[in-house]
């Protein structure tokens, strides 16, 4: 099926208004949607101007007197039929994420996957929106808790995850009682129109005010900074870098709002002497090398001990060496481009940087500049680099596929890797170093360790050990499952999306109490007049 043929059946023309909340609108400046795939132009959208977000948010806080009404089940009940014609639409919808942000297919169609699982999980919560009850300590009274919904919530999402960010906020506050507006990518903006298509399309046949599902496209600079400003949201949920993450939060904190920060990762893998080598290499591949290295899970950091650095540096380039790098629509094709040619600028500042301060490159970490087999300028190979974990450009996350190598400990030779050791005699009295040097960055979201030893697992997963919002042992840093709250700590924000109790961010707590006697005892046992 042809590019055009796939843009027709979801719903995206030549030319598209790029603001929703109940009816479409677009009065604002033209915006291009390219792929990375070959650099030609997709759609064209037209942003929405401040008099029509305000119009939008006006419209989404109406929907909001509304929709708090519904039960919470039969909230659920829509949300279900959204995940039901996102199912419909997977194939479709995934390539359309391939098409404009250019991860493989099989990742594209993942996405959507995500989408329906999330879907299918908050129609389930919305039976399950419990509060507590407390025993009172006062005779004759009742304690308890629940949950009401909040407002209108702003969804704020980044380009590499393009439509399951979305999802995983407007699911959840969906069955909260919380209309969304959705502030998309400027590079991603027609996946957003088309699942807002969608959405519209379930809230017309069920009868729902299709405004809970508002949509704006815009500036950042403008509409962008209207938004989180704005005392109709009671809620930011942005996902993007740690600089974006600090402005949202200090507008909106400065009006006593409330955000979910989904921001940089720094992520990094322990390889310990006792680990499945062969395990430790494929997942650390698809850390690093999936989505281009572009995902805010992506493995920038390996830290890997003496005794076995070298195996699996070889392992690892010998694998490198194998990825399939082009087409991310052709079958067989493991990486695709970087999103835009700037990226590709930043990843080659980042290799030379890291050569400034005393690093090395073992592989890759090139342009591929042939414009019949890699058309669009986006593409590269991916790096293996060694390097120190003070490097300043180790510190900072680089959106791109460059792993950093860096050592720890000290060779073990005459012990083998596969016996029985004791903690203190071979090697596992430097996992402290592992940690210090896993932590060790100013972020804080995704990080695992590859060992055999029961000893070191448990401390990578103790209060002394990753300081990361997802700790794994012997999988990767990707490929997180909706079923867990996601998010992180230090500058990744704090904020938690998606499963466990992440919904009661969407909600507001009550504590109630109710007095069902003629007395009016006072708590703490005190008396106040006769």
């Amino acid at each position: 099926m042809s590019t055009r043929d796939i843009l027709a059946k979801l719903g995206i023309e030549g030319v598209n208004p790029g603001g929703f909340s109940g009816e479409w609108v677009g009065g604002g400046e033209m915006l291009d949607s390219y792929s990375p795939i070959d650099g030609s132009r997709l759609a064209s959208v037209r942003q929405v101007t401040p008099a029509e977000y305000d119009r939008i948010a006006a419209r989404a806080q109406e929907a909001f007197l509304t929709w708090r009404t519904v039960p919470a089940p039969v909230r659920g009940e829509t949300v279900r039929r959204l995940g039901n014609a996102f199912r419909d639409a997977k194939a479709d919808l995934g390539r359309l994420v391939t098409l404009e942000m250019g991860k493989i297919t099989a990742e594209g169609e993942g996405e959507v996957q995500e989408m329906i699982d999330i879907c299918d999980f908050a129609c389930g919560l919305s039976r399950q929106l419990y509060g507590l009850s407390m025993h009172s300590e006062r005779p004759g009274h009742r304690m308890y808790e629940q949950w009401h919904p909040l407002g209108v919530v702003g969804v704020i999402s980044a380009f590499n995850f393009p439509v399951a960010v979305w999802a995983w906020n407007t699911a959840l506050a969906a069955v909260c009682g919380d209309p969304t507006i959705w502030k998309p990518s400027s590079q991603t903006p027609l996946c957003a129109i088309a699942c807002t298509k969608i959405a519209e399309r379930v809230c017309r046949e069920t009868g729902v005010d299709p405004a809970v599902f508002s949509l704006v496209i815009g500036p950042g600079s403008t509409v962008g900074e209207q938004m989180i400003a704005d005392r109709r949201i009671p809620q930011i949920s942005a996902t993007g870098s740690c600089r974006m993450g600090k402005r949202i939060g200090e507008v909106v904190a400065s009006r006593f709002g409330r955000t979910i920060l989904e921001l940089g990762g720094n992520n990094a893998i322990i390889v310990t002497p006792s680990a499945d080598l062969e395990l430790a290499t494929r997942a650390i591949l698809f850390g690093a090398v999936g989505t281009a290295g572009q995902r805010c899970t992506s493995t920038r950091r390996l830290i890997v001990h003496e005794s076995v650095r070298q195996e699996l540096t070889d392992r690892l380039v010998a694998a490198y060496q194998s990825v399939p790098i082009g087409n991310p629509l052709e079958k067989g094709t493991l990486m695709g481009p970087l999103i835009n040619k700037k990226a590709v600028e930043d990843m080659m500042r980042a290799i030379a940087k890291l050569k400034e301060e005393g690093g090395r490159v073992l592989f890759g970490g090139e342009r591929l500049a042939d414009p019949q087999k890699y058309p669009g300028g986006g593409y590269v190979t991916p790096c293996i680099a060694e390097a120190r974990n003070e490097y300043s450009i180790v510190q900072d996350e680089t959106f791109a596929p460059i792993l950093y190598v860096i050592p720890y400990g000290k060779p073990r030779t005459s012990v083998r890797r596969d016996q029985n050791r004791d903690r203190q005699g071979a090697g596992f009295n430097d996992l402290d170093e592992a940690i210090r040097l896993h932590n060790g960055v100013p972020q804080g979201l995704s990080g695992a360790i590859f060992t055999r030893d029961l000893l070191e697992a448990e401390t990578f997963l103790s209060a002394v050990g990753s300081d990361c919002g997802i700790a794994n042992v012997n999988i990767g840093t990707s490929g997180a499952e909706i079923g867990g709250a996601f998010g992180g700590e230090k500058e990744t924000g704090g904020g938690r999306e998606s499963g466990s109790d992440a919904w009661k961010a969407y909600m507001r707590r009550q504590t109630n109490t109710i007095n069902y006697t003629t007395q009016l005892p006072l708590a703490q046992g005190i008396k106040f007049g006769d």
